[in-house]
């Protein structure tokens, strides 16, 4: 009997980790390649065996205006390959993807190649809802991000912005624990902008 009551339980925790994959924060390890020069980069359309897939709508466009190069990766269940944003008016577009195991999309951004410290954009794309956040979780309080600023808006008035004003190590509109409460949803046709400094 307690035997049945142990694998009763088991089922009820597995089937409540599966059923919201949308809240569930991302989590994905990422491979370093070399760095690429380009200024506006789109990530591949074409599906990996076990990356994500591209999908149809508007995506989030993020603009380096720091005076210095930010590194991106743009990783679901499988590292993504580094871009490089150039300092002052670098760009990196993406169109919203799905990640082939459920879960999310993050895009880490970082001021070296290492991935030691990330601001993180991250995003899980349903059929019309785009659930998202900003974390500062793996980002060092002496980051130039958190010294410089950086801000995303959208092109829809019904979707909330968020804003981390230069200096604010503890912002409130970015994940500072992972028990932050900062998630936010928005259609998935909006059209997203991410601006760093």
């Amino acid at each position: 009997m307690g035997f049945l009551k142990k694998i009763t339980l088991f089922g009820l925790i597995a089937s409540l980790a599966t059923a919201l994959p949308q809240h569930t924060r991302p989590t994905a390890t990422a491979t370093l390649v070399p760095v690429t020069s380009s200024t506006s980069v789109t990530p591949s359309a074409t599906p990996t065996t076990t990356g994500p897939s591209s999908s149809s709508g508007s995506g989030i466009n993020i603009v380096n205006n720091l005076n210095q190069t930010v590194y991106l990766w743009s990783i679901s269940n499988t590292g993504g390959d580094m871009q490089t944003l150039p300092a002052s008016g670098g760009t990196y577009t993406e169109k919203w993807r799905i990640n082939s195991d459920g879960g999310g999309i993050s895009i880490k951004m970082a001021t070296t190649t290492s991935l030691s410290s990330v601001l993180q954009f991250e995003y899980t794309k349903g059929d019309d809802t785009l659930w998202w956040d900003l974390s500062s979780i793996n980002l060092a309080p002496d980051s130039l991000f958190i010294s410089s600023g950086f801000q995303v808006t959208t092109d829809d008035s019904s979707c909330s912005s968020a804003t981390c004003h230069a200096g604010d190590v503890g912002c409130k509109d970015a994940y500072q624990k992972p028990d932050d409460v900062d998630t936010r949803s928005c259609s998935s046709a909006a059209a997203f902008k991410l601006v760093l400094g």
